[in-house]
């Protein structure tokens, strides 16, 4: 069951080849457990691409197209669509009935198209200026974005009875699944603070107050949560992790 869990988790949130497996419905209750472990492997390979590069002495620009796409080709972006999906529904000024109902619409309109450029130059100029330390704070924030989005998915009331998040938050233990988030944020934290601590402080304090803003605009823009805003949610906050760690660290 936990193996099947785990590879659900991959399989369903990475392109990550994983070993096939029968899918059961079962699996669901704890798929959200690893959820994290895609971003300690998502971590470990964006810092290995970013200091390959670093030791290489590309130009920035370069370092910041390939850090920028990197994740999107582990995650088949997966999240990336959900941000898209949620600029077109969030930035429509609907009420919140058609706003879900734009979130479903498989088309992307002028406010995805538009968020999304601006979230990859942001995401390049601001990778151009992230250097060895830096890199460091951000690896270890994959984990943190996807332990905050589970947490979400479970805890925060849901905009539709049924959709990816809501059939999560039926089938998953979620006494486990907060209790697994916990202790990824209080480990990741920890090991993050041996490393840099001003970088411990600055990814948990970014990713709290990034959910408190992800808990604000789901409520009073679509009356719940939903897949796309999970995604949302994750896309995020790891843009402000870099941006923060490239004005900061």
């Amino acid at each position: 069951m936990l193996f099947r869990s785990l590879f659900a988790a991959f399989s369903m949130y990475s392109r990550i080849p994983v070993p096939k497996f029968q899918w059961e419905r079962d699996c669901m209750k704890y798929v959200l457990c690893f959820f994290p472990f895609v971003g300690v492997v998502l971590g470990i390979v964006v810092w290995i691409f970013g200091m390959v590069l670093i030791e290489s002495d590309c130009s920035s620009l370069l370092f910041g197209c390939v850090m920028t796409v990197v994740p999107l080709f582990i995650t088949g972006g997966i999240h990336f669509d959900g941000f898209l999906d949620t600029m077109d529904g969030y930035c429509s000024f609907a009420d919140k009935k058609k706003r879900l109902e734009i979130l479903k619409d498989s088309n992307s309109g002028a406010f995805a198209i538009m968020g999304g450029l601006v979230y990859f130059t942001l995401s390049v100029g601001f990778w151009s200026e992230i250097d060895s330390t830096s890199l460091q704070v951000i690896s270890f924030g994959y984990v943190i974005s996807r332990a905050f989005s589970a947490l979400g998915v479970v805890l925060f009331p849901k905009a539709k009875e049924n959709g990816l998040a809501a059939d999560f938050a039926e089938k998953s233990d979620n006494f486990m699944v907060i209790a697994s988030m916990t202790a990824f944020i209080i480990f990741d934290i920890i090991i993050l603070s041996f490393i840099n601590f001003l970088g411990a402080v600055l990814t948990l304090f970014l990713a709290g107050i990034c959910f408190l803003f992800h808990y604000r605009n789901c409520i009073k823009n679509f009356g719940g949560i939903t897949g796309d805003l999970a995604g949302f949610f994750l896309q995020v906050t790891e843009l402000v992790f870099i941006i923060v760690s490239a004005v900061v660290l």
